[in-house]
């Protein structure tokens, strides 16, 4: 049953064209109610990224960068962090932990990142999908079955679609990518990111 909702939610994400997706996404950047969000709603810099839970760059940036990124801008109340999912190849895999970690309890979804993030190298190395899964559930605060539930319900496949209609209005190419108050940044590096950020803050 599970790798039939599993193939159900990815083939949705694949049904319908581009294009209608692009048609569907007005205001690809701005920040909604649906998003999930680390840092203060009030911080006076917004870094959008999107990611995939099967990229390896992305978890290099969340293994690597993340830490200090949160030390230096989001944990003194300067950055507010939003992460939107875009699946890659494998779809199937990507669409199910993407469904997972959207399926957390709200305040569980970044420990649920960070696992999948975390966990992605072994998976990479041949680990069994189903315990990179039952790990990230575990962070969840849901049960298995209310996960199951919720991969089931129809809103869960259109927040996913509704994700990827906006990387591809905001012209999103690839895996990670960073907005910083609404402009794409090619350096992801801490170094990069501080650059991008450092003028937009308040002068003291």
């Amino acid at each position: 049953m599970r790798s039939l909702r599993l193939a159900l939610i990815a083939l949705a994400l694949l049904a319908t064209p581009v294009g209608a997706l692009a048609e569907t996404a007005a205001a690809p950047l701005a920040v909604t109610a649906s998003d999930r969000v680390l840092g203060r709603a009030d911080a006076p810099v917004t870094v959008i990224e999107y990611a995939s839970f099967v990229c390896s760059h992305c978890a290099d940036w969340h293994t690597g960068v993340l830490p200090a990124f949160k030390a230096r801008f989001i944990d003194t109340g300067q950055v507010r962090l939003v992460f939107r999912d875009l699946p890659t190849p494998p779809v199937q895999v990507a669409a199910r932990a993407a469904g997972v970690a959207r399926c957390a309890a709200p305040e569980r979804f970044f420990d649920v990142a960070s696992t999948l993030m975390t966990g992605q190298a072994a998976l990479i190395a041949g680990g069994p999908v189903a315990d990179w899964y039952a790990a990230a559930i575990a962070q969840s605060g849901r049960t298995p079955a209310q996960i199951d539930a919720c991969l089931a319900d129809p809103a869960t496949i259109a927040g996913l679609r509704a994700g990827m209609a906006g990387a591809t209005a905001a012209g999103v190419q690839g895996t990670p990518s960073f907005f910083v108050n609404g402009r794409p940044v090619a350096d992801t590096s801490l170094e990069g990111l501080s650059a991008a950020i450092r003028p937009l803050l308040p002068r003291p």
